[in-house]
């Protein structure tokens, strides 16, 4: 990935590019005229951080090229503003204009690079759907997610979907959903990654789709009483706290109990120390998740979870086959070259599919 100077360096010279393309220039050639005549010769390099030659270490030296480098996006801007196929390259700008907005702090004496990373950074100039993932607080990637939507029966996939790497895994079900509904197919049960309990498959389900997943352990980091030594009447609508005190609550909120009566609790102490008592917040599924804890605390339940793994499985022989770098810009291609890669996949299980007993697997 490209830091912000290569980025606005990178999308600057496709800017001057696209008028060079327009006027009949040859790319690389036109690029460095074009440049030099915009008063951004730099442009003409491959690395615009090679061309500036600074010494990158230095805060003062990087503040200094970060403001040279949006001199030259204003010279590039004046330069394409009445030249032919100034409309095409006013895109590439565009793009230059978002990695100066997202990256780049104008609100002081000078500009200066941001603290942080901005929510939604956009870090290609080529690709703008890419974005930065995490999959733990530790492991980052650039990119993009797949999911797959596996029939632990048949070994088939049936259903695939792309998100932007910083996109939750919940917002892919509506993509599965229309890629089930396409195929005529519904779903019985449903065993995911905990990831997924947000999703709209898991919210909006119906009484017939039973859900498999290992749900989040529920602790106390203090010590103290942890939500599930607390009792949830759900038909009720009640939580009450181990000291026996009542309050409703309604999925999706907080219940805080009276500061007042946590005050004078004989249990305080191994519940809370908050001078505002004690609160508990209630997922909007939560009765799901009670259910999930109490099945995988039996040897059925955690038989059951392990079934997943089939789905593991699967994930790895499509990335195998796919790759772990995207092959094309842009979602809505990596969605086609995933699909492609699922009927690859399809199609081996059904090449190693018995035909003994007059049965054979069909696509």
């Amino acid at each position: 990935m490209e830091d912000t100077i290569n980025l606005l360096g990178h999308a600057l010279r496709r800017a001057v590019g696209v008028i060079a393309a327009v006027q009949g220039w040859g790319q690389a050639a036109g690029t460095a005229v074009l440049a030099g005549m915009a008063g951004a010769p730099q442009l003409a390099a491959s690395s615009l951080k090679a061309a500036l030659d600074r010494d990158w270490d230095d805060p003062a030296a990087r503040d200094e090229a970060l403001a040279e480098v949006l001199g030259l996006l204003g010279r590039v801007e004046a330069f394409i503003a009445g030249a032919a196929g100034s409309d095409a390259a006013r895109a590439c700008l565009t793009v230059a204009h978002q990695v100066r907005d997202q990256d780049v702090d104008l609100t002081g004496p000078a500009p200066a690079l941001r603290r942080g990373v901005a929510r939604d950074r956009r870090i290609s100039v080529e690709d703008g759907d890419m974005r930065h993932g995490r999959k733990t607080r530790s492991v980052l990637f650039d990119g993009y997610k797949r999911h797959v939507l596996r029939d632990l029966d048949t070994g088939l996939v049936t259903a695939v979907g792309i998100t932007p790497a910083n996109v939750p895994e919940a917002a892919v079900a509506g993509g599965i959903s229309a890629d089930l509904d396409a195929a005529g197919l519904t779903l019985a049960e449903l065993h995911i990654d905990r990831a997924y309990l947000s999703s709209a498959l898991v919210r909006e389900r119906g009484p017939d789709l039973a859900i498999f997943c290992k749900a989040w352990q529920v602790r106390n980091t203090t010590g103290r009483y942890a939500k599930d030594q607390f009792t949830i009447d759900f038909a009720a609508g009640q939580l009450t706290c181990p000291a026996g005190v009542s309050m409703a609550f309604q999925p999706g909120t907080t219940v805080h109990f009276p500061k007042h009566t946590c005050a004078a609790c004989p249990l305080r102490q191994r519940c809370t120390t908050s001078p505002s008592g004690r609160s508990v917040a209630i997922h909007p599924d939560e009765a799901l998740l009670a259910e999930l804890r109490e099945y995988q605390a039996t040897p059925i339940g955690r038989a059951k979870l392990r079934e997943r793994v089939k789905v593991e499985h699967a994930l790895a022989h499509v990335g195998h086959w796919q790759g772990r770098r995207a092959r094309y810009r842009g979602t809505r291609k990596n969605l086609f070259d995933l699909r492609r890669i699922a009927v690859v996949h399809n199609l081996h299980v059904i090449a190693r599919q018995a035909t003994t007993g007059g049965y054979q697997l069909t696509a």
